[in-house]
């Protein structure tokens, strides 16, 4: 029963990751007035984190073989509940972007030692589920926010909740430590893997595998984190509201997860990639355009979400059979740092070409990268 543990506390642990990701920009539009700064001011936290994240991502290898996974996730974990809980009673904007480094750290911890531990004793049925159990928690995050916005507490609230309940889950893993020693064995080579050792990596295929997953993240995170402006201040929506609908999206990507994991061997890597960013590409479209689609408008977003369901797992898998294994295992620390940086400096850029073009700019954008995705993967299929 021990590995059935063991397994059930990894996707515990996977939701740590996911559930503060879509909360700050449900909160943005009252923490802004709160604060008085900017539209634009939110890319503050948001870089920082970003950056504390990639760090953490680079330096959580040797930490792992020091102290091991175990601790590494439970430490990190609670790191995160910690600065959360000081997030909500935080008396200023500076202060937020100060505690945004030991968000980030413990976010960026989490995630690479969790990622390495799936990819090296389970399936890769289990590490697109993995995502999914990410996507419980950056769905579950937008709703507990929106439901904070709705009652006298605030914001404050929805971050003391998200932080309270990250609390609970690290003293589980520190109940839990043993188990890790405990995990499954299985053979890393596959027949794919194999394949491919003879060939050389084509120069261009070191960089354009991580920038797909920069310009991907980018497109994902970018929507979670604006879309709920979009929705208050563009369209008039109550914030409540507003956080009904990034809950959706993310929402959407998670079911869209679950549901891939169980055809993701018969369709294959590379279809689903395709098949995702046309299905995402859709969804913005239909987001971007309400003077087209009007009340339909928001659906949008859902359908955005299925369509990125299966696209970060599905190319994260295909590194290790479109590469010979020296050079995926050196492709894959590329395209975790990419997809850090995706996820920060391009949607804190969309605040600045919203404080100079106005939100509706934002998703025409974001159809741009997604656009601009399809054409790198095509040439990355080729030369691959």
């Amino acid at each position: 029963m021990a590995p059935i543990f063991l397994l059930a506390i990894v996707y515990m642990s996977f939701i740590s990751i996911g559930l503060p990701d879509g909360i700050l920009g449900v909160a943005w539009p009252a923490m802004q007035l709160e604060m008085q700064q900017p539209l634009a001011a939110v890319g503050a936290i948001t870089l920082t984190m970003t950056a504390c994240a990639a760090s953490a991502g680079f330096m959580a290898g040797g930490l792992i073989l020091r102290i091991g996974t175990g601790a590494i996730v439970a430490a990190s974990c609670l790191m995160t509940a910690l600065a959360l809980l000081a997030f909500s009673v935080a008396p200023g904007f500076y202060w937020c972007v100060a505690l945004a480094v030991p968000l980030g750290l413990g976010a960026g911890a989490v995630d690479a030692a969790l990622n390495q531990f799936v990819a090296a004793h389970y399936s890769s049925r289990h590490m697109n589920w993995l995502h999914g159990f990410w996507g419980v928690g950056a769905s579950t995050g937008p709703l507990v926010m929106g439901a904070a916005l709705a009652s006298s507490g605030g914001w404050h609230v929805g971050v003391q909740a998200i932080g309270l309940a990250q609390f609970g889950l690290a003293v589980v893993l520190f109940m839990s430590l043993r188990l890790w020693a405990q995990a499954p064995q299985q053979s890393t080579g596959t027949a794919a893997q194999e394949a491919v050792q003879a060939h050389a990596v084509h120069p261009l295929a070191w960089w354009l595998a991580p920038l797909c997953f920069l310009v991907y993240v980018a497109a994902e995170m970018g929507t979670g984190l604006w879309a709920a402006s979009i929705l208050v201040n563009e369209r008039g929506l109550p914030p409540p509201d507003a956080g009904l609908w990034v809950g959706l999206y993310f929402g959407s990507i998670t079911a869209g997860r679950f549901g891939v994991g169980l055809i993701a061997d018969r369709l294959g890597n590379r279809k689903l990639v395709r098949l995702g960013i046309a299905l995402a590409m859709g969804g913005a479209l239909v987001f971007a355009l309400p003077m087209v689609f009007g009340a339909l408008s928001p659906w949008g977003l859902m359908l955005m979400g299925l369509g990125c369901a299966p696209i970060f797992p599905s190319m994260m898998h295909e590194t290790t059979r479109r590469f010979p294994a020296d050079a995926a295992t050196r492709l894959i620390g590329r395209q975790m740092a990419c997809a850090y940086v995706g996820g920060s400096v391009i949607p804190a850029a969309f605040g600045l070409l919203a404080t100079w073009a106005g939100l509706g700019a934002v998703m025409p954008a974001v159809v741009g990268l997604l656009a601009l995705m399809l054409l790198m993967t095509s040439v990355l299929d080729r030369i691959s």
